[in-house]
């Protein structure tokens, strides 16, 4: 079985030798090189054109089956981010936290095939993003709704979205009060989780999936963007 220490510096990857089973990381242990459902890669250097995204809603398990689901995700990755501390663990978040990282995904995309937009709507339209430090029974700073952009293009996409999104929630009568709390901002840094998150629901079907979809539909920026300009003419 073949293996190799993968060092990590500001919280990127280096190439994962071609050919490897699994990655030694710090902390974590051992990581599958290779994605349980696509069995592409799961460290970089990704495909040509391959784009990144970094989201936390709640548990990680189901937003990671979300998204590995999707027409156009080359590969995804549940990981810590965030946060202050250095090679966080589960038990870290479980215990303590002090370092505040959240749970995340981090999806590798073609943009050609799906965009940042559309994932940015799957993300809103499937949790509820006004829950502070908590999703469903899950409660903790780690399970707080995040969107970590990668570039400042996606920063300012995410802004945007969330307004739009903060709009519909306004216009359902129970929702008028509440208040978007989804913390946005750039983080490069990523660290993964342990190789027994990665891919859960694959590995255990049945397994925990705290998503939760209420209809409620989230805009592109670039339709808000269209209607604006149709109010305006």
């Amino acid at each position: 079985m073949k293996r190799i220490f993968n060092m990590i510096s500001a919280g990127f990857c280096l190439l994962a030798i071609a050919g490897c089973e699994f990655i030694e990381l710090p902390s974590i242990g051992e990581v599958n090189a290779e994605h349980h459902v696509s069995g592409n890669r799961m460290f970089a250097a990704w495909p040509e054109g391959m784009e990144e995204a970094v989201l936390g809603m709640g548990c990680f398990w189901g937003a990671e089956r979300l998204f590995w689901k999707q027409e156009g995700v080359y590969s995804t990755q549940v990981g810590y981010a965030g946060g202050t501390t250095e090679f966080p663990t589960y038990a870290e978040l479980k215990e303590e936290n002090k370092g505040r990282h959240a749970e995340v995904v981090r999806v590798v995309f073609d943009p050609l095939k799906i965009n940042y937009n559309e994932l940015l709507q799957l993300f809103f339209e499937n949790h509820d993003p006004t829950q502070g430090d908590r999703q469903g029974i899950d409660v903790g700073c780690q399970y707080r709704s995040v969107i970590y952009a990668q570039t400042q293009a996606q920063l300012i996409q995410a802004l945007k979205t969330k307004i739009l999104f903060q709009e519909e929630l306004a216009k359902i009568e129970s929702r008028t009060d509440d208040v978007i709390t989804t913390e946005i901002k750039l983080e490069k840094t990523f660290y993964y989780a342990e190789d027994y998150h990665q891919q859960y629901l694959s590995k255990n079907p049945d397994g925990f999936c705290g998503l939760k979809n209420e209809g409620i539909k989230c805009p592109s920026p670039n339709d808000g963007f269209k209607n604006f300009l149709k109010e305006e003419l």
